[in-house]
């Protein structure tokens, strides 16, 4: 009897650096569209402190024509009724645009937050989330929980901060979720585990002619899926085939692509379609999408990553 990975090999795709030309020896097509603009990017990360506390602590970057900066909160917003956002900045607000500073929080648990953040020299792309030049240090009960940003040396890192002790939490990504308006031309960066490397996603819905050019073919929408300028899926026919899922291999783990573009063929509600993609890694001992939650939770150690990409398309 073969395992389960062997056998998810034979209708998945393989991507990694060496390989991905094996599957598709011709790169994605750069398109002349812009690509969509992000809106919101929300990280979660979950961190195991000294004394094995764990804190779940999400991190929204936003951008508006109005303002533009970021919230911390803590806790799962999804399950925990005292979860809250008590950070909050708005560099562009005319009251509010210290880009540098420190700020004392107290959680409902009677843990002590203390959040650092320098942004005077921050550098964006394209979305709002900084790429370069800032930082952003969550402390808690004296510890350092959560280091984002570039803008700080190792060597004064702990005198910077004054910590009573030198132990720094233990950091995973657990989720990213990325909000996007405009077309149907989507691109991001995603590390699909803590010691992979950073992939360039690219997702585009496109119309193409089924018959080869021949003069009674018809078009149809096709979801194009590349990963560093390789097409790794391709779903033809999408608005038939508006909900789906396919496997791959990114860095040796089995990934799972998720897609529902329900809303941008069948919404007449609203001149805007919603969809969504969804990427997540698992186990290749995982023989199901979706794993009952007891049996999810007997692997405490086992961190898995999901990328979700909620879209807009503007009419």
């Amino acid at each position: 009897m073969r395992d389960i990975v062997s056998c998810f090999s034979e209708n998945s795709v393989n991507v990694s650096r060496s390989s991905c030309s094996t599957y598709s020896k011709n790169a994605c097509i750069s398109p002349s569209l812009v690509p969509s603009t992000q809106n919101s990017v929300s990280n979660v990360y979950k961190l195991v402190l000294f004394n094995l506390k764990q804190l779940l602590i999400t991190v929204t970057w936003c951008k508006s024509h109005s303002n533009q900066g970021f919230s911390i909160s803590f806790g799962d917003n999804n399950h925990d009724p005292s979860a809250s956002a008590p950070f909050r900045l708005n560099t562009n607000s005319r009251f509010f645009r210290k880009k540098k500073g420190s700020k004392l929080l107290e959680l409902c648990d009677d843990s002590k937050v203390e959040v650092f953040w320098d942004l005077s020299n921050a550098k964006y792309e394209a979305g709002p989330e900084p790429v370069e030049g800032f930082y952003v240090v969550v402390m808690v009960d004296s510890e350092i929980g959560l280091v984002i940003g570039d803008n700080i040396a190792e060597e004064a890192f702990f005198k910077k901060f004054k910590t009573s002790t030198n132990h720094v939490a233990k950091v995973s990504l657990l989720s990213r979720r990325e909000h996007c308006s405009g077309n149907t031309l989507y691109t991001t960066k995603a590390q699909f585990c803590d010691t992979g490397t950073f992939h360039d996603v690219m997702l585009r819905c496109s119309v193409e002619n089924e018959g080869g050019g021949l003069m009674n073919s018809s078009s149809s929408p096709v979801l194009s899926v590349c990963i560093d300028k390789k097409t790794v899926i391709r779903v033809k026919r999408l608005q038939w085939n508006f909900r789906g899922n396919q496997t791959i291999f990114v860095d040796g783990l089995l990934v799972d692509l998720l897609w529902d573009v329900h809303d941008w063929f069948f919404n007449p509600a609203s001149s805007n379609g919603y969809a969504v993609f969804m990427f997540r890694t698992r186990s290749g001992l995982d023989s199901r999408l979706w794993l009952e939650e007891k049996t999810a939770h007997k692997d405490k150690d086992r961190v898995e990553f999901s990328l979700l990409i909620y879209a807009c398309k503007c009419s």
